[in-house]
Parts: C-alpha cells; structure tokens; sequence
C-alpha cells in the first residue's frame, strides 16, 4: 500500500525548502503528498526576503479538509511562523489523532532570517513537542529549545539528549552538522532504548539548501512501513545521495537545492 503523507510547513518559491522540498522528497521515495501551507514565503537560494503567516483559521480548514478525507499515514511539521498556528496545529493534529508526527523546529533559515516568531518557541516547545514522535532539531534549534548557549562539542551533544527527550516527543533525533568537524557529519537518535549514532562523512558543496526540511520529509515518508532507526537509516542514504548528486543541478546563485529525484532521473554531467 503507498503511504499517503500530509506536510504542514511554509513555501519556498525557489523550490528547495520548506513545501517543495516535502513533496519532491514524499514522491521520490514512493509516497503520496498532501500539504497544509502555514506561511507564503518570498525566498530564493541567496536567503529569505519576507513571509507572510497565513490566518490560523485557514491553516485549520487546510488540515482538515485533508484528514477528513484521506488516510494519512504520517505527518511532517516544518515552518510554524507563530503561536497562534502552533496552538492551531497541535489542536488539529489531536483532534484527528494523528500518528508518526515528526517536527523539524524550523527557526532560522540557511541565510539566518529568522522564520519563527520570538512568542511561538515556547507553544513550539509546549504544544507541538509533547504531541510527536520524532523532533529533528540541529543544535541552534536545540538551544533554543533547551534555552542554552549555543556552543557545542560532540559531548555536549550526548549530554543533551535526555533532556531533549525530557520535552515530550517519543524520540530526538539531534543534528550535528553545525560541530566544527571538517570530516564527519554526526546525528544522534535517541529514546527510550537508548541512542543510535549515524555518522555520514560531509559533502564538499554549496547546494545545501533544504538539508533539514528533506531530512525530515524523508523520516515521515517511511516511518509508516519501517522502525525508527532503519526509518533514519534510510533517509540519511537518500539525503546523502541528495546532497552528492546536487551538483548535477544549476539552480540559483547562492546555497543551491539538493538533487531530490537523484535515484529517479538520468545521470547527467555537473552544471558549469
């Protein structure tokens, strides 16, 4: 049976991030997307210009009109934009009973435009963490999260974990691409059974945008027919390859997409 899966995020008009990003990543690996758009966003590869917040009424009907309708086996949570759509969502999502959430904290964009309202940190943290089974924070998300500096080591990584945990969600997924290591990309998973780490060695390119929304994307998409840990196992091979094939795309003058239907497309040669 294909997975249907409902992503409730913010648009990128460039196509790298946030809903485009969702969709591409829901398809390429086999699953039906559905959307609830949360914010409009005016972005490109070079940053975030401005975003508009939808009404949290509308945000509402969107989710609803979905999850009347369709068997959605999974739902990923990206851009947020505020507490009224915080609240919106977790009483949604509740009401429907939604299974295998995962939440990317989505807070600053690859540019550092912040994309979440000062307010919404604490409905993020109160309302939408405790409902989830999965939070895939990178470690400025963590912080904020944790309310602690922003200053990592890897053992401040591991050190965190249960803390993390501590905020409600069934699992931590905890992102160690901001440490200062030049070989090794590091994420943690963490639960109840204990802490899986899954080291990827980095990739030398600027074509990174939308790393975190397609990590994501790619857990929710498999959760339904897989276990956590092969869930996350899969998805970093698939993102890794994403993240390997991008140069094959000439998008953009900045922090360039990842190549989403790498698996699918014919091999071609790097854009010059």
């Amino acid at each position: 049976m294909i997975a249907n899966i409902l992503t409730i995020a913010g648009t990128d008009p460039s196509g790298g991030a946030g809903i485009q990003a969702d969709i591409k990543t829901f398809s390429a690996l086999g699953a039906y997307a559905a959307s609830a758009i949360t914010a409009v966003v005016a972005q490109n590869t070079q940053g975030v210009r401005s975003y508009v917040a939808l009404e949290p009424a509308f945000v509402a009907d969107q989710i609803d009109a979905v999850l009347d309708d369709v068997r959605i086996d999974a739902v990923k949570i990206g851009m947020i934009a505020n507490a009224r759509i915080a609240e919106t969502v977790a009483d949604r999502l509740r009401y429907h009973a939604a299974r295998n959430i995962v939440l990317d904290p989505v807070m600053v964009a690859k540019s550092g435009h912040s994309l979440l309202d000062a307010d919404a940190v604490a409905a993020v943290r109160e309302l939408l963490v405790p409902l989830v089974t999965l939070i895939t924070p990178n470690l400025p998300e963590a912080a904020v999260l944790l309310a602690r500096e922003d200053g990592w080591t890897a053992d401040d990584m591991q050190a965190a974990l249960p803390d993390l945990l501590a905020l409600g969600s069934a699992w931590v997924l905890l992102k160690g691409g901001h440490l200062e290591d030049n070989a090794q990309s590091t994420d943690l998973l963490f639960g109840r059974d204990g802490m899986t780490a899954f080291p990827a060695p980095r990739i030398a390119t600027r074509n990174d945008h939308g790393t975190g929304c397609t990590l994501s994307a790619a857990i929710a998409a498999l959760l339904p027919s897989h276990g956590m840990v092969d869930s996350v196992r899969e998805a970093k091979a698939y993102l890794h390859g994403a993240l390997a094939a991008s140069n094959a795309l000439d998008v953009g003058l900045g922090h360039g997409p990842l190549h989403h239907f790498h698996r699918l497309w014919p091999q071609h040669e790097p854009a010059r």
